[in-house]
Order: C-alpha cells, then sequence, then structure tokens
C-alpha cells in the first residue's frame, strides 16, 4: 500500500507525496489523503504486536493499534456508507455499548488483522472516490446533514493529519522513531 523510503530500514518503502504542481482538484485532494494514509502506514509499520497495544500515556486509550482500528472505521463510515451508501449489518467494531470500542478492545484483534481491515477499507474507498463526482452532495443517515464530496476529502486528510500526530508521540514513546 505504501511505505517509507528511509535508511535503516530492513525493508524499502516509499512514502507518496501530494503533488506540489497539481492544477486537477482529485488529484491534490486524493495526493493528500493518501500522503496523510501513507504516513499512518509508517508509523505503525515493524511493530510486535504487543508494541502497536502500547498506550504512551496512562489517562489515554490510544494505541497505535486503536489508531489503525478507529481509521478503519473513519474510512468506512464517510466512504461507503455516507459517500456510497452502502449499507452494513454490524459496525466493524461497536459490539458494546462503548462508543471508543475501536480503541478499547484490543484483545480479540491483532496489528496484522487490524492493518488488513484498514487496508481492504482505504482500498475500497479509493474505488468509491474514483468513480465519483466531486460535484456529488450526501445526506448522513445518521444525522440528516447534507455534505459535499469534497467536504468529506478535506475532512479525512483533517481526520489523518490529527491522528498521525499522536502516532507519532506513540511511537517515540514506543521505540524512539521518529519523522516527519
Amino acid at each position: 500500500m505504501v511505505g517509507i523510503n528511509v535508511a535503516g530500514m530492513e525493508e524499502t518503502r516509499t512514502r507518496s507525496e501530494a503533488p506540489l504542481d497539481a492544477t486537477d482538484e482529485r488529484v491534490l485532494l486524493t495526493g493528500f489523503l493518501d500522503f496523510q494514509r501513507d504516513t499512518l502506514d509508517w508509523k505503525r509499520s515493524r511493530l510486535a504486536d504487543e508494541q502497536s497495544r502500547t498506550r504512551a500515556v496512562p489517562t489515554s486509550n490510544a494505541s497505535l493499534l486503536g489508531l489503525v482500528r478507529h481509521m478503519a472505521e473513519v474510512e468506512r463510515f464517510w466512504f461507503r456508507e455516507v459517500w456510497a451508501g452502502e449499507k452494513f449489518e454490524q459496525p466493524m467494531y461497536h459490539r458494546t455499548d462503548d462508543r471508543d470500542e475501536d480503541w478499547n478492545d484490543l484483545e480479540a484483534d491483532t496489528g496484522d488483522a487490524a492493518y488488513e481491515r484498514w487496508c481492504g477499507e482505504v482500498r475500497r474507498s479509493r474505488e468509491i472516490v474514483a468513480a465519483s463526482d466531486l460535484d456529488a452532495v450526501f445526506t448522513r443517515e445518521d444525522t440528516g446533514e447534507r455534505v459535499s464530496a469534497r467536504w468529506i476529502l478535506i475532512h479525512m486528510v483533517e481526520e489523518y493529519a490529527r491522528h498521525n500526530g499522536h502516532a507519532d508521540l506513540l511511537r517515540e514513546a514506543i521505540d524512539g522513531e521518529v519523522g516527519e
């Protein structure tokens, strides 16, 4: 999916960059979103399962495993449910009344399984966006609010960027790895 080209890593991977000279709005928006997705992939890569569960701050439920699970659910909600109108019988992670179950119920999951679910949601999101008109407007079934395709793309860049700041702090606390 993604990758980082950083000296000293066991694997050579490249992280996408948003094109600096893009004049096409779709290319620019999806480029920024893919850069943010790639950044999360970088931050969660090469960790043992137990490390991905590490909560760096005792008062927070944030972990890299929880973050990947959360972003899989966010991808599914905005692109599949809101944008494409897909219906799901069961939420991805919410089997209890815990609103933060994607962050909290980590015992029954693994980093690899959560990563594969996230990658699947990202692939489906990309398909939906590629086949759609950016002028489209959708109605959220849960609130009745109207949101545009452009708003969803910008919101997803913001969502990833905010959580990538958390991912950076989590990763630094786990093994000292830092990066932009």
